[in-house]
């Protein structure tokens, strides 16, 4: 169900009994800014999140080992720093209100 901020807010008790059994969508202006879900979908996101994260980890983890294994060393070359046409035009502008 979709609802606006003000209503979500005045109907908040509706708005968590509803999430028990699918999604509450907030919006702000035709805009989703937020959402209410179950305390099940909640739990079943930490539980993905938390293994997403070790599998992220986890790939790290075998990267630096092959690397270290075949001696390899990331060389980082020296930054350079590149023109910004807009913050030329800005630091222009910026100079001519100051004179």
């Amino acid at each position: 169900m979709f609802w606006k901020v003000a209503a979500a807010k005045q109907r908040f008790s509706e708005v968590l009994r509803r999430a028990a059994s699918e999604p509450q969508l907030i919006h702000n202006r035709d805009q989703l800014v937020g959402a209410v879900i179950g305390a099940e979908d909640a739990e079943a996101f930490v539980q993905w999140r938390e293994r997403q994260a070790r599998a992220f980890g986890d790939a790290l983890d075998e990267c630096q080992r092959i690397c270290t294994e075949e001696g390899y060393q990331l060389e980082v070359p020296r930054r350079a720093d590149r023109s910004n046409p807009m913050l030329e035009v800005a630091d222009a502008r910026r100079h001519k209100r100051s004179q």
